[in-house]
């Protein structure tokens, strides 16, 4: 399949696939706690089978060109994650999401790794509007938006529930024209 350096020593974007289930186990248990603070991203991946019935999910999403999952390995281990949420060609649309765990936080591997879906969705697929939607409350998440070039296109007022707590949900987009603006003047620089 495909590995990508994501720039940081041994860091990788590499397909989650049904074989990695234990392994996406044994991330999910180092990260749970902080990973489901504002999604609930792996909260039923509780054995092996269920993480492999994750994995599956999306790999049946990727057979049905709607979605895809990719993990983000740092000197050999699995750390956390990015997906195609949702994936729409037709419509030119799509959502990224993400998910680390603690270890690997604050290193810019997110930002990098969505960066390659992002390209490859305008790029290779035609995509014309990316969204990434984050809690409100997940500075972290609405950092790697900034941060991707996307604008804050509005809230959505209590539109989440999440363990027992309603809320706001910020969705950010950013479109293919903003996208290679962007890329191009960076690579004058």
């Amino acid at each position: 399949m495909y590995a990508i350096p994501l720039g940081d020593g041994s860091a990788e974007l590499r397909p989650l696939e049904s074989w990695h289930a234990e392994e996406l186990l044994r991330h999910f248990d180092r990260g749970r706690e902080f990973i489901g603070r504002f999604i609930p991203f792996g909260r039923d991946a509780t054995d092996t089978d269920s993480a492999r019935a994750l994995i599956q999910r999306y790999a049946a999403k990727r057979a049905a060109d709607s979605g895809s999952l990719h993990g983000i390995w740092l000197d050999g281990e699995l750390v956390g994650g990015v997906l195609f949420r949702t994936f729409d060609a037709t419509a030119g649309t799509c959502e990224i999401g993400c998910w680390l765990e603690p270890a690997a936080t604050g290193r810019g591997l997110i930002t990098r790794a969505a960066r390659v879906l992002v390209d490859w969705a305008i790029e290779e697929r035609g995509i014309h509007r990316v969204e990434w939607m984050a809690a409100a409350g997940n500075t972290a998440s609405l950092n790697v938006a900034r941060r991707l070039g996307m604008r804050r296109d509005g809230v959505l007022r209590g539109a989440v529930h999440h363990d027992g707590v309603r809320h706001d949900e910020e969705i950010w987009s950013v479109l293919a024209p903003e996208w290679r603006g962007a890329r191009d003047a960076h690579k004058k620089h």
